[in-house]
């Protein structure tokens, strides 16, 4: 299980393990009857205070994310039928909201923002949907996250063509 937490993001270290491990229950990552790693475990592995993971683990208890098992490692929850896809739903809409909100900022209409979004889905669909022939050649520029700054050879490959133009 990949855990990163970023100490400096403002958001406390305990939310963003509860994030990431629902993030990895809704992806598939984890399994329901899954165990995850002991609190000892994941805070040698993450470098963060025991006692943020047990804080981490116990709000996940309450939520009904997870199982205690006296003795035992906890578990992911097996989820009634429907509550996975909600829990898909849900994390979609926390990582667009901060994209709505900088839709709204940049002043791009609603319709140019879906045509973007459409054409992102399209371009990131991969082997799980048909794509073009430009898809799977390569030929798309790929797609950051405003927090991704490129590498150098990203940088210059991107740059490439500007200079020959």
């Amino acid at each position: 299980m990949l855990i990163v937490v970023d100490p400096h993001s403002g958001v406390p270290v305990y939310r963003q393990l509860m994030d990431q491990i629902r993030f990895h229950i809704a992806s598939g990552l984890l399994t329901p009857g899954e165990e995850l790693p002991s609190t000892r475990t994941l805070s040698a592995e993450i470098g963060v205070n025991p006692m943020t993971i047990s804080k981490a683990y116990s709000y996940l208890e309450r939520d009904h994310i997870v199982e205690r098992r006296p003795g035992r490692p906890l578990v992911v929850a097996s989820l009634p039928n429907g509550e996975l896809r909600d829990q898909k739903i849900e994390q979609l809409r926390a990582h667009l909201t901060p994209t709505v909100t900088i839709v709204r900022q940049l002043g791009i209409d609603r319709d140019r923002a879906l045509e973007i979004l459409r054409d992102l889905l399209v371009a990131n669909a991969g082997d799980e949907h048909s794509g073009t022939a430009d898809d799977a050649a390569g030929d798309t520029e790929p797609v950051r996250r405003p927090d991704h700054a490129p590498n150098e050879r990203e940088d210059q490959t991107n740059h490439q063509g500007e200079e020959d133009s």
